[in-house]
């Protein structure tokens, strides 16, 4: 279903578990991969390319939105993200966005592809009412809590629907999020394709030439 253009944007109506069932996505990557790769990202990040991230930052041209994550890694920013997932907003910094491919698409600044990859909800909102104002694109994570480093629920949205996250850490959702483009066939959003492949083949060590042939760009067809 994941590889047919049409049949794709009905796969959550078709197994809604994955809805109200947390840990399916990381259960069907562990299938597909083994444990060993499922487990890259939460044992090697931290320790490894966390700190070599904060490294290479240094030697980036700074601006507000890079202080304003950096700040997290002193949690002296008590209105920005946690120190985990700073680190990877950072890494979108690092490897900014690029306007390649068929498409001509307009090239967006680091701090708009960050809102591709993660937002912010404040506890008490609709999360059915946000979903409905979306506009169709690529998967992202959603935030909810009293402010952002200090979040009550994690969510993957695919396909304008909500899959709630197992892992209750910033990180683990991250790593939920990324492994939600393997399990439905997803493209990584154009502009953070370097990012995402970074991710891939650096940190979980999934070769992109055979990843890539079973992924999907979502359509907006899919949204209707």
């Amino acid at each position: 279903m994941t590889r047919d253009q049409q049949a794709s944007s009905t796969v959550l109506d078709v197994f809604p578990r994955f809805l109200n069932i947390p840990g399916l996505v990381d259960q069907d990557f562990t299938m597909m991969f083994g444990e060993e790769i499922s487990e890259k990202m939460l044992a090697r990040w931290p320790t490894f390319f966390k700190p070599r991230i904060l490294a290479d930052c240094k030697n980036i041209h700074s601006n507000v939105h890079v202080d304003d994550l950096l700040s997290a890694q002193q949690n002296s920013n008590e209105s920005g993200w946690d120190s985990d997932l700073s680190s990877i907003l950072l890494l979108v910094h690092l490897l900014p966005p690029t306007s390649k491919g068929h498409k001509k698409s307009a090239k967006i600044s680091s701090y708009q592809a960050v809102s591709h990859v993660v937002r912010y909800l404040k506890i008490g909102a609709s999360v059915e009412t946000f979903l409905s104002s979306l506009e169709p694109g690529q998967p992202f994570l959603l935030c909810v809590g009293e402010q952002k480093n200090n979040i009550q629920q994690f969510y993957v949205i695919v396909d304008h629907k909500a899959i709630p996250c197992k892992g209750q850490t910033s990180m683990a959702a991250f790593d939920e999020l990324f492994k939600a483009h393997f399990i439905f066939s997803v493209n990584y959003y154009e502009s953070l394709t370097s990012f995402y492949t970074f991710i891939q083949t650096t940190v979980f060590n999934i070769d992109i030439g055979s990843a890539k042939e079973s992924q999907r760009t979502q359509s907006k067809a899919s949204a209707h």
